[in-house]
């Protein structure tokens, strides 16, 4: 049995889809089943509430051999150890009262650097990891750097006015991964059953690039000139909470951007086990151009 949560979000409907013809009996968990498609509710078990409830976790977890966990954004929460751990320590308690024997859980780079210490969502992502691993479960950690699909977020100034925006440096040359690249590694894991123990497998994209070089291939995708334009941290923080994010979580995702400008994510070698397929180019192709086109 496998458990997914969060199976309508961008990563987890991509990681159920990938599973889904396998043959293994898939168990997922949905605070509002009526948003899955139709075809998947008659393939899958529906355990409907929240994962950060007991009752739910310990019902979906049952005889679960292999659980997919992903911590739902919440720009809300009054501080991120309650986004984070306080969300988390209910599966905690279920993996260990049903016996999970995996969980395969998304995370991010930095673990072990200086950095990480102080990187808001990125230092609560490392102590949620911490937390699950104190389970004696086998854990892994997928550790990303940030998503190419996060540009989707900038359709509108993409689309109106031919720029986007971020608080790093125009020329910091970072590793990005495609969501779709991050669901293939997590159904493989989830599917494998020959690992054990606790570690971590980084899913870095093909290529570092830098906000200028994305530009210009968005540009070249596009047919028509999009620039990037580099933000202050303030300016980047003070839209959050404009957007109506608490000022914790806003303060969580500023200290994690000034954390990847100063090299966060370039920590993590790059293998040909952590260099996923789908390119920058590819991902603008294929997700971006029909995102403002379409």
């Amino acid at each position: 049995m496998i458990v997914v949560t969060a199976p309508t979000s961008n990563i987890g409907q991509q990681v159920l889809a990938s599973i889904l013809d396998t043959g293994e009996p898939i168990r997922v968990i949905a605070r509002d089943p009526s948003r899955l498609p139709a075809h998947t509710r008659e393939c899958v078990e529906v355990v409907q509430g929240s994962h950060s409830d007991l009752d739910v976790v310990s019902q979906a977890f049952t005889g679960a051999d292999a659980v997919f966990w992903l911590v739902p954004p919440s720009t809300v929460a009054q501080s991120l150890e309650a986004a984070y751990l306080d969300f988390t320590r209910s599966a905690c308690e279920a993996i260990k009262s049903q016996g999970v024997r995996r969980v395969v859980g998304i995370s991010a780079l930095g673990r072990g650097t200086p950095l990480a210490r102080n990187a808001g969502l990125v230092t609560a992502s490392l102590a949620m990891d911490d937390l699950i691993a104190s389970t004696g479960v086998s854990y892994r950690a997928l550790t990303m750097p940030s998503f190419m699909d996060n540009i989707l977020r900038q359709v509108e100034p993409i689309k109106s006015r031919g720029v986007f925006f971020s608080p790093i440096d125009a020329d910091r040359k970072l590793p990005a991964c495609a969501t779709r690249d991050i669901a293939a590694v997590a159904a493989r894991l989830l599917r494998e059953a020959s690992w054990s123990g606790v570690g971590h497998a980084a899913v870095l994209g093909p290529e570092d690039l830098s906000f200028n070089d994305m530009a210009a291939i968005i540009s070249d995708v596009m047919g028509k000139p999009v620039r990037f334009q580099q933000v202050s941290f303030e300016a980047f923080k003070a839209g959050f909470i404009e957007r109506g994010a608490s000022k914790a979580s806003a303060q969580g995702m500023a200290d994690m951007m000034r954390a990847k400008n100063e090299g966060l994510d370039n920590a993590e070698p790059r293998t040909p086990e952590n260099t996923t397929p789908t390119s920058f180019r590819l991902w603008c192709e294929e997700v971006l151009k029909p995102a403002v086109f379409g």
